[in-house]
This record gives C-alpha cells, sequence and structure tokens, in this order.
C-alpha cells in the first residue's frame, strides 16, 4: 500500500512498483488498485479503465482497477442487504421496507468503507497473487485503516440486535434454532477478524510512505508514521521522491532537501528510506514507470549544503480582484493533493486581512490531515488561534465536532431507532438501546465532511466572521463535501418519513423539529454554495499532466453543482512550463512563481500575498 501527502507521486511509485512485480513474477497475477476518489491511475499509465478490472496489454499478469464506492456497494447489497435489512429490523421498531431506500442514499464514508472491505476479500479469497494499492492521501488512508474499529463495533451491535430476537424465540418456543443471520454474523466477524490479521502481519502487507523532501510533507510524514504504530500497520519504508541529485540546478531546492532528508533519516522507526531522483520529464507511461524503478536508492546518510542567497521573484499580471468589495463570505481553495492549496489559502488570507484590518476573516482546515498550521510554521487546533489581530487559522478537529453533534442529536436518534420512549411508563427494551449506542458511540467513517459542514453553517449563520476562506481535502473528498448538504437532506427525509409512520409509538415532536431546523440549515447551505454573490471555489495546479488532467474533471463537476470559478493558480509557475488557457475556458489563470525555499514559512505566505493580489 502506497501513501502520504497529496502530490508526492504515490500515484506513480504504486503504478512502477506493479509494474516491477509483474516483471519479477510472471507466472504471478499482479492486481493494481486505486482507492482514491479522485484517482489518476490512467493518467500515469496513459490507458483508460474502469470499475473491472483490466489487463495492461505489454504486462498481461497485471490488471488495474479503480475501485468504485457506488458499484461496490450495489455488490455489498446484493449479497448481504437482506441479512442487514433482517437484522436492523429485528433491532428497531422499522419494518424490512422502510430500510430499503438506504442503499440509495449517499453515505458518510461510503468510499473507506467499501474499498477496506473489497481489499479485505481480495486477500482473504487470494483471487490474486499480489496487491499493490494506490492509496488516498494519508488523512483518507487513516480514515481507511481506522473502519476495522468501526466495523468491529457495528458486527457487535449487530449480534445484540439477534440476541434480541434469539430471546423473543425462546421465550415463545421454549427453544431456539439458530437461523441463515447467525451464519452471516459468524461469516462477517470472521473476514473481518482475518482482513485485519492480514493487513497487521509484516509478512504479508506493508504500508510504503511516499514523501518529497520539504517541510510540510516532513511534518505529515512524521504525524502518519505515529498514526500507523497505533494502528498497529507495519511500514515497509520511506521513499523521497522528486529528489535533486545535482546541486547545480537549483541550489535553493538543493540546500532545503539535503537538510531535510537528514531529517527524514532520524524519524523514529528506523524505517529505511530510499530516495527517488527527480526525472527530466513526468514519468508517464510504461516505459517512463519502467525507468524510475530503477533509479530508486537506498540512504543512510547525507552531505548538507549551505544555503544560497534569496531570490523573490517579481509579480506576474493578472491578479485576483478585491473578495472583500465583492461581498464574498465564502472562498474554498482545493485541488489534487500536494499543489499547494494550503499555501494559496493562507496567502488570500493574509492579503485581504492586511488589506482591510476592519475585516475578519477566518481561515478554515478541513483537511483530516491537516496543514495549516505547518504553513505559517505555528501549531493551530480546533479552537480558532489569532494570528494577527483580525485573521485567525482553525483546524477542525472533527472528534470534538462529532461529540457535541451526539449530544445534540445522535443519543436521542439512537433511542428513537431502538423504539425505547422517553416518556414516564414507556417500554423499556432489552439489547437493542446498547446496540445503538454502541453504534452512535463510536466514530462514523467519513464523517468528517459532514461535521465540517456543520461547523461552518454555524459559522456563516453567526455572521461573527466577514470572510471565510476553506483549505479543503483533495479532489475526491472535496466532492464529497460538496455533495454533503444533498446527502444529510436526503438522510433527514428519511428519518422524517420514518416518524410520519410511526409518529403514535416514537412521540418526541421536540427533537424532530430540531432535525427540521437542522435541515433547514442544510438547504440553506445548499443554496449559498450555489450562490455566486455568496461562495467561489478557486483551483490550485501545476504544470503536470496527471494535475491538469484532474483539475479539468474536478472543473466540469463543480459546472454541474453550479459553483462559481472564476480563478484558477498556476502554482510554481516557470516561463518554460506554461499551460494552456483553453483548458479552462471562462477563468482567469492567476499565475503564482516559485518561491525561494530557505525561508521563514510565514515569509513565504506575505511573499505569495503580494504576488497574488
Amino acid at each position: 500500500m502506497f501513501t502520504g501527502k497529496g502530490g508526492v507521486g504515490k500515484t506513480t511509485l504504486s503504478c512502477s512498483f506493479a509494474r516491477r512485480w509483474a516483471r519479477l513474477f510472471p507466472n504471478e497475477q499482479i492486481l493494481l488498485i486505486s482507492t482514491d476518489p479522485a484517482h489518476s491511475l490512467g493518467d500515469v499509465l496513459q490507458i483508460k479503465f474502469e470499475h473491472n478490472a483490466l489487463p495492461l496489454r505489454d504486462l498481461p499478469n497485471l490488471s488495474v482497477r479503480a475501485l468504485d464506492a457506488k458499484e461496490l456497494l450495489l455488490e455489498f447489497q446484493a449479497k448481504s442487504g437482506r441479512f442487514l435489512e433482517l437484522l436492523v429490523e429485528r433491532g428497531s421498531f422499522v419494518e424490512g421496507e422502510d430500510l430499503t431506500p438506504v442503499w440509495d442514499l449517499d453515505w458518510p464514508g461510503l468510499d473507506e468503507v467499501m474499498s477496506l472491505l473489497e481489499i479485505q476479500r481480495l486477500l482473504t479469497e487470494k483471487v490474486v497473487d499480489r496487491i499493490v494499492v494506490d492509496m488516498a492521501p494519508s488523512g483518507h488512508t487513516l480514515n481507511l485503516l481506522g473502519i476495522k474499529d468501526f466495523l468491529d463495533i457495528v458486527l457487535n451491535s449487530l449480534e445484540l440486535f439477534q440476541e434480541k430476537h434469539r430471546h423473543i424465540a425462546t421465550s415463545f418456543r421454549g427453544k431456539y434454532t439458530a437461523d441463515e443471520v447467525d451464519e452471516f454474523l459468524v461469516n462477517m466477524k470472521s473476514e473481518l477478524a482475518q482482513g485485519r490479521r492480514l493487513l497487521q502481519n509484516k509478512d504479508i502487507s506493508a504500508l510504503l510512505v511516499v514523501a518529497i523532501a520539504e517541510s510540510m510533507s516532513l511534518l505529515e510524514t512524521s504525524r502518519l508514521l505515529k498514526s500507523l504504530q497505533a494502528l498497529s500497520i507495519p511500514c515497509g519504508g520511506l521513499f523521497v521522491n522528486q529528489f535533486l541529485t545535482n546541486a547545480p540546478t537549483d541550489l535553493d531546492r538543493y540546500s532545503e532537501q539535503q537538510q531535510l532528508l537528514e531529517k527524514f533519516l532520524k524519524l523514529p522507526g528506523n524505517h529505511p528510506v530510499f530516495i527517488v531522483p527527480q526525472q527530466r520529464s513526468e514519468p508517464l507511461g510504461g516505459k517512463a514507470l519502467d525507468n524510475i524503478i530503477t533509479q530508486i536508492q537506498k540512504i543512510d546518510t547525507v552531505a548538507i549544503a549551505p544555503p544560497p542567497p534569496i531570490q523573490w521573484p517579481a509579480k506576474l499580471l493578472p491578479s485576483f480582484s478585491d473578495f472583500i468589495t465583492e461581498r464574498r463570505q465564502l472562498i474554498l481553495v482545493g485541488g489534487k493533493g500536494g499543489v499547494g492549496k494550503t499555501t494559496v489559502a493562507a496567502a488570500i488570507g493574509w492579503a485581504l486581512a492586511s488589506r482591510y484590518p476592519n475585516k475578519n476573516i477566518r481561515l478554515i482546515s478541513i483537511d483530516p490531515a491537516h496543514s495549516l498550521g505547518d504553513a505559517f510554521g505555528e501549531k493551530l487546533g480546533h479552537e480558532p488561534t489569532q494570528i494577527t489581530a483580525n485573521l485567525s487559522g482553525q483546524e477542525i478537529d472533527a472528534d470534538i465536532i462529532l461529540e457535541q453533534f451526539r449530544n445534540d442529536y445522535l443519543w436521542e436518534l439512537a433511542e428513537m431507532m431502538s423504539g425505547e420512549g422517553t416518556e414516564a411508563g414507556a417500554i423499556k427494551i432489552a439489547y437493542t438501546p446498547q446496540a445503538w449506542r454502541q453504534i452512535v458511540a463510536h466514530a462514523l467513517p467519513g464523517i468528517n465532511e459532514m461535521l465540517s459542514l456543520i461547523t461552518i453553517m454555524d459559522l456563516l449563520d453567526r455572521k461573527q466572521q466577514d470572510l471565510i476562506i476553506l483549505d479543503t481535502a483533495p479532489t475526491g473528498h472535496l466532492l464529497r463535501f460538496l455533495e454533503m448538504p444533498s446527502a444529510l437532506a436526503d438522510w433527514l427525509a428519511w428519518i422524517f418519513k420514518l416518524w410520519m409512520k410511526y409518529q403514535n409509538i416514537l412521540g418526541r415532536v421536540d427533537f424532530m423539529g430540531r432535525l427540521r431546523n437542522l435541515r433547514q440549515q442544510v438547504v440553506q447551505v445548499q443554496k449559498k454554495l450555489k450562490d455566486p454573490h455568496h461562495t467561489e471555489f478557486i483551483g490550485v495546479i501545476q504544470a503536470q499532466a496527471a494535475i491538469i488532467a484532474e483539475q479539468v474533471r474536478l472543473t466540469e463537476s463543480l459546472q454541474k453543482m453550479g459553483v462559481q470559478q472564476r480563478y484558477v493558480v498556476h502554482n510554481r509557475y516557470s516561463q518554460d512550463r506554461s499551460i494552456h488557457a483553453k483548458l479552462f475556458a471562462g477563468q482567469t489563470i492567476i499565475r503564482l512563481p516559485i518561491l525561494p525555499r530557505s525561508v521563514e514559512p510565514l515569509d513565504r505566505i506575505k511573499a505569495a500575498a503580494n504576488l497574488l493580489f
């Protein structure tokens, strides 16, 4: 499994590695899959493929597949849906037919849940001999790997639902005979346990961490390694990509890389460190990928190079317009991982806060692998931190918001789903309330996007900030965030429908009133996201084929959603690497030149702010 900060070359190395395995083991079947909802496998391999595995022409023992979460959900429903519906019917007040629409709703964390189950199926059923996984960026990779605990909780809860059924059957018949649902639960538990053992077995599985020798990548890698250790996932080594082997080509970057490489060697865990040299051109297609894998070197020591004189670039027109005078309230900055979203978001915030000292501006990171604090060279947390008198920064902690969301809605929703009443003399039910509380007590996979949305809704409603700038997750999970208002509205509509059918049993009129207010908030957010006077999206790109291809797809998706996008920032611009304006028709390309590396983080933000406006 390959993961790391967005944009460091995970896809390139996973493709190279898979091709290497296919040549080394010609009699074995190798599968290359991607769990990233915005994968770039096709862009890097220069082929087209789909959800079903397709073999490569030049290496027929290597098949490539991008996991489609919705397709996997349909397959899962066909295999297990009947048992799950029956179990939930046994553990709640609803009839089985009431649960059928749930399969058509957008699930928080669907990508992670389905991907993990499919990886475990491939491993346990030995469908192929070897698997190479191109993972999502580190924050969402950790979400995926952590789902094992969530699924264990769900299975334990379903077991309680079945235990209630066993108890009732025994009470009426004097004995209980195991049915097909019991067999389903035994099989699911066995499969999950076996999958967990395989993922944690260092003789079978390894997670390879890809990075680049830049400070933000180093910091994220350090946090990732600690999390992997807590999850008992074996790390097979660190790959420092895009490494300069010749100082005269770029003295500034070379000096920074040497200093940071020394820090990579000192990271806890004593993992082997490999360097992957910077290529003259972007490694696309089989020949280039086969070439890059032969150049990887293991290193143990590094020679420190002195930093060169600092040279700041000149401003290039056009520049951004004035978002404050245009009365924007929400700006989303997004794109493929590693393109410089955080730097651009921070620079926009700094520039406008400096120009308008009487306006309150908030920078918010909604990426699970936060790096907003890294960009400013200081620690940010869930509570807002004042960076200047009128500029604040915040890295949303999903665990904190989840606890509040539980207190506001989920605990009572769990009681309602169990059918347990709150009024005096109401029936007390065995097993099921405990089961629903277990589910609610554990973090739902993928809930980051929904909870981030609720926090931002609240900030916009209170109007305490004149402008909010979001540093978003990489493309696939950004789209999930933007789809979340519709998904949440659909879930609430389903709950209202259930309540209407069973209101005489449930009561809870006040609770449903609070849920209606929540839905009204969600509807307002939907309108605000599509209001060009309120919200706009700014894409960030670099002059690389895979990055541009992904941004073009993102632009099309945002157009369908009705989100305004007037600008795209070409980060790390140089005269020899331009981007054709026709690719982003209707948008103004803002060019942000390469900034010096050997400076303090805040100095880079200030410089970027001056260059963008």
